[in-house]
């Protein structure tokens, strides 16, 4: 995927002569020892990532943490002190006072906690404000701030005031009046903050909405790990100033990269987030029609297994074979296996959660399938992990588990020997 935006070593230093700070950053010194031997703050020490086109990169940390700094550095509302921040390969360090505006009229577009909203104006004239600012024809900025509207669902209420919405509609004002310009980047600080629980939650609902058709880049600044995890392709951790961690959220969520992320993820529950793909393993199939019986016994006595998955020559599953199945069809010289699969099996997509395969997990009697969206075979998920990830791993007796194994394996042995009998 293409990066469309760079960060390289960027510092930003609050305070009178910044330049003296970095000495005692070589040596070592922390930021509150800076703060307190030169009244200097460092708000960003040494960030380097990348943006790639069209994903939800999200930024998080603690107040703070840097995370505010690093949004406003890539607009330049703030001055980086040192570093490189380029858009579309171009460094905005060195842009002119006109280049920066026009990058920021055209190329980036920005939501803020606390809506910014005029109060004096409509609804529709707040959505126009930044096209009127740029000097777009008032006919055409008024066809992007009604189509911008409707786009956030708020077609009808574009004679009403600020003041005559709820907060949920005022931030789909401000979200409207970002997306008026049709801007390549979305930079959203705390967007959703000051928000209550619920709309909050209906908001970031919308907003993953909106991405699956807008595909935008969306730079999302948050404190809060479960807004991050559920709207982020990729999370950016921070801590004084720091970048921690970078990764996905099941990167995040299963490899913390010390303890202060650790601290951040030991109270999510990881079963809403961990995916079937995450857990799911490759098991030993058969390829119908050339595979018959006696190659899937072979197979199944091979992976200590009562029960094989069949699949064609596109990989797309067919079924599954059972071991009294393939000893039976062995025994009377069957060969084409098809028309014996069992094929009342549940499969789910690689992206499932793994919670939503709990009470299959509970009931099933075969692992569960897992097939993408073109119906192929990717693996499967076993009962035993699906109870591990979501109940937690004391409630599976490893030993049961071994033992069931140890009893397919000699099943199988044993009709297996049946058969040739």
């Amino acid at each position: 995927m293409e990066d469309l935006v760079r960060i390289e070593g960027l510092f930003k230093v609050f305070g009178h002569d910044p330049e003296r700070v970095f000495p005692l950053l070589d040596q070592g010194h922390t930021k509150a020892e800076i703060l307190e031997k030169t009244g200097c703050a460092i708000g960003i020490n040494n960030a380097s990532f990348t943006i790639q086109k069209g994903e939800t990169f999200v930024v998080m940390g603690l107040s703070g943490s840097g995370k505010s700094t690093v949004i406003r550095c890539l607009n330049r509302l703030i001055e980086p002190t040192r570093g490189v921040v380029e858009i579309n390969g171009a460094d905005i360090m060195k842009m002119s006072s006109e280049e920066l505006l026009q990058c920021r009229r055209k190329t980036m577009s920005m939501v803020f906690q606390h809506f910014g909203l005029l109060p004096q104006r409509t609804v529709v004239r707040n959505v126009e404000f930044g096209l009127e600012v740029a000097g777009i024809d008032p006919e055409e900025r008024r066809t992007k701030a009604m189509n911008a509207l409707e786009l956030v669902g708020l077609k009808g209420y574009e004679d009403q005031r600020p003041g005559e919405l709820s907060g949920g509609m005022q931030q789909r004002v401000g979200l409207a009046r970002a997306l008026a310009s049709d801007p390549e980047i979305l930079l959203m600080d705390e967007a959703f903050s000051a928000l209550d629980p619920l709309i909050r939650a209906n908001m970031q609902d919308e907003l993953l909405d909106l991405q699956a058709s807008m595909h935008k880049t969306i730079v999302f600044i948050t404190h809060d790990l479960d807004e991050a995890l559920k709207i982020g392709d990729r999370i950016a951790i921070m801590k004084d100033g720091e970048v921690v961690q970078i990764g996905t959220p099941e990167e995040i969520l299963t490899h913390p990269a010390d303890d202060y992320v650790k601290a951040f993820v030991q109270n999510v529950d990881k079963s809403k987030v961990i995916t079937a793909e995450a857990v799911m393993r490759k098991p030993q199939t058969i390829t119908v029609p050339k595979d018959g019986p006696h190659v899937a016994i072979r197979a199944m006595e091979k992976n200590n297994t009562s029960s094989i998955f069949a699949l064609d020559a596109d990989r797309k599953l067919q079924g599954l074979l059972t071991i009294d199945e393939a000893v039976r069809l062995e025994k009377e010289k069957v060969s084409d296996v098809r028309e014996h699969l069992m094929t009342d099996l549940y499969a789910a997509e690689p992206d499932t959660p793994m919670a939503d395969l709990l009470s299959r997990a509970t009931t099933a009697r075969y692992p569960i399938s897992i097939v993408d969206a073109q119906g192929r075979f990717r693996g499967i998920v076993d009962r035993a992990m699906v109870i591990g990830e979501v109940l937690g791993d004391d409630h599976e007796d490893t030993s049961t588990v071994h033992l069931e194994a140890l009893t397919e394996s000699q099943e199988i042995k044993m009709k297996q020997e049946a058969g040739h009998e």
